[in-house]
């Protein structure tokens, strides 16, 4: 495989890689198992109980464990065709799909600050409405009586 085909595959394998490490660590969908987790390597008795359970919380560490599924079923190599080869790959997927995942939450932050920004702008204009039909109708606590 050529260098540039290499580096084609380094920057498409991270993908799968950053979006399942990011799904697990920090989707809705594993929420349970991953606040189970989260207990269990704050509480665990053996260190390497509590190291095991600390990779699902973490995206970094969780992309090391996804990277090397796929360098079992990809077969991939970067630079080297010998095991130097998967040893230089098993880093540099990681590092690529943490770039994603950074990329994506600084992303998924900016919809979540412009969301909040606009949810506010609508309650303002919410309360200045009600503002303005109050001061045009008068007050109404004495109506009725």
């Amino acid at each position: 495989m050529s260098l540039s085909t290499q580096v084609v595959w380094l920057f498409i394998l991270a993908i799968p890689i950053a979006c399942i490490a990011w799904t697990v660590t920090h989707e809705e969908v594993f929420r349970e198992p991953r606040n189970y987790c989260k207990s269990r390597s704050e509480r665990a008795r053996s260190i390497a109980a509590r190291k095991f359970f600390y990779l699902f919380t973490c995206e970094f560490c969780f992309s090391h464990y996804v990277t090397a599924f796929f360098l079992i079923i990809t077969g991939y190599k970067l630079l080297y065709q010998d095991w130097r080869g998967y040893l230089i790959a098993f880093f540099a997927l990681p590092f690529i799909a943490n770039l994603y995942i950074g990329i994506y939450g600084q992303t998924k932050l900016g919809v979540k600050k412009d969301r909040a920004e606009i949810n506010s702008i609508q309650q303002e204009a919410e309360l200045k409405r009600v503002e303005r039909e109050t001061a045009a109708n008068g007050p109404t606590l004495m109506k009725g009586r």
